[in-house]
């Protein structure tokens, strides 16, 4: 592809506008409405980005909007977005995905100039052109759903327009070599995307930002904003520059409103309840200054040992606390200070009481048999998920508790180990715990906690 016309071009996905936070609580008015606005204003974020990065065109793959049955609102903002791009001379190519598929009901607009939106099938091929000079750049294919559960391969139907010298990207909401944390929909291979002879393939279903492949690079930039602690990190999009040889250059553009987070708070070296307070109330003004200019709503992860869990345990992870805090950001809420602003979603009690776990994994006892099997099933994949399968069949009988089971990923599993296996550790260390009569242990067992 020597000799070709050097272009920029913007890649997002997932906007999902109309989105609900999930998994928040005890939200006052104005900060549910600034989440609620989260999406529209990191759409406005995307806008701003490809005027000052002067981008040729830009690419959205897939789910635009959260549901099939969008509303009035986000549909006339996505709009609004559409037309600024157009009268700045940038093109805009999208597709529809499961989320937002083309069977869904929506008002009839016309479409500003410029703005392509491919259907369910491959006859239609548009041609990017850079806004300089009006110069034929690329050719950009791309296929929508047209219901929302798509489990046919569509990247087979991709083919590359044949005696083109132009670069050739494709838009495509697919999940590649089947990510368990997403539906199984559209369903290929990385090999399939390679194979294809396309220059660049612009993903989107996958909302954590990651590229596949280079040369071809396959890409999913993430989507644009987080909606819950599931979707911590930075979100946005990737900005694309393609020299004179065809070679593919990515940037990563921020363009969240809102920063979820997962933050860790050790207690090795507490004894006291304030102490654990204290490092909490640190943990938020850290945060806060880490990010002056977004939201963030954050889980704070208990980490550790020390006499401190046996306290937060009975208690239930102090909830005063938890009220206060959210309190006192809601004061700053209502002033319309958002900016710097750290509203903590929960707290998560993953620490243990104090003992000798090297010594307790070492016992040939039924807490060292315990503690052996929780360990070796956190470090094994596969020993993990039939473990927790196992122990949580019962409840497969209900269809809710069964919907939540198949979308639990291996992260969220170990977490559930982690806590079941501390529970046991210290409800069965307070049963062993040295008579007081004898000095002995109950029960048979040697040794310290």
């Amino acid at each position: 592809m020597n000799g070709m016309v050097p272009f920029r071009f913007l890649h997002a996905a997932d906007l999902h506008l109309d989105s609900r936070f999930t998994g928040l609580s005890h939200i006052p008015g104005p900060v549910r409405d600034y989440l609620r606005e989260a999406a529209f204003a990191a759409l406005g974020r995307l806008v701003a980005v490809a005027l000052e990065e002067e981008v040729d065109f830009v690419v959205i793959s897939g789910d635009v909007y959260d549901s099939a049955d969008s509303s009035l609102q986000s549909q006339l903002r996505f709009h609004e977005a559409l037309l600024e791009l157009s009268n700045n001379g940038i093109a805009a190519f999208l597709i529809h995905g499961n989320h937002d598929p083309l069977d869904g009901p929506r008002l009839d607009m016309e479409l500003p100039d410029g703005v392509t939106v491919f259907g369910a099938d491959m006859q239609r091929q548009a041609t990017a052109v850079r806004r300089a000079d009006g110069r034929e750049v690329a050719i950009v294919s791309g296929i929508s759903y047209p219901t929302a559960k798509v489990t046919d391969n569509l990247s087979l139907r991709f083919r590359r327009k044949e005696g083109s010298g132009l670069f050739h990207i494709a838009l495509l909401h697919a999940n590649v070599d089947g990510d368990p944390a997403h539906e199984t929909y559209s369903p290929c291979t990385r090999r399939d995307l390679i194979d294809s002879g396309f220059d660049y393939w612009a993903l989107g279903h996958i909302h954590k930002r990651r590229i596949l492949h280079e040369r071809p690079y396959i890409v999913y930039p993430g989507n644009i904003q987080g909606r819950s602690v599931k979707e911590t990190g930075t979100k946005g999009c990737c900005i694309v520059d393609v020299d004179d040889s065809g070679i593919a250059a990515l940037r990563f553009k921020e363009l969240d409103e809102v920063r979820f987070l997962i933050r860790d708070i050790p207690i090795e070296g507490m004894a006291r309840e304030t102490d654990w307070i204290e490092a909490v109330e640190r943990a938020v003004e850290d945060i806060r200054e880490e990010h002056p200019k977004l939201m963030s709503v954050v889980r704070f992860r208990i980490t550790g040992r020390s006499a401190v869990h046996r306290i937060l345990a009975e208690k239930g992870v102090p909830e005063d606390l938890l009220d206060e805090l959210r309190r006192r950001e809601a004061l700053r809420a209502g002033q319309g200070r958002f900016h710097g602003l750290v509203w903590i979603e929960g707290f998560s009690l993953e620490s243990g009481t104090e003992l000798d776990r090297e010594r307790l994994l070492a016992e040939d006892s039924f807490l060292g048999e315990m503690a052996r099997l929780a360990a070796g099933s956190a470090a094994d994949g596969s020993t993990l998920e039939e473990l927790v399968r196992t122990a949580l069949a019962p409840l497969g009988e209900n269809r809710e508790l069964r919907r939540l089971l198949a979308e639990a990923g291996e992260d969220e599993m170990r977490v559930w180990l982690k806590r079941a296996a501390e529970t046991a550790v210290t409800l069965l260390s307070d049963a062993l715990e040295p008579d007081e009569e004898t000095g002995g242990m109950p029960g048979g067992r040697q040794g310290g906690r």
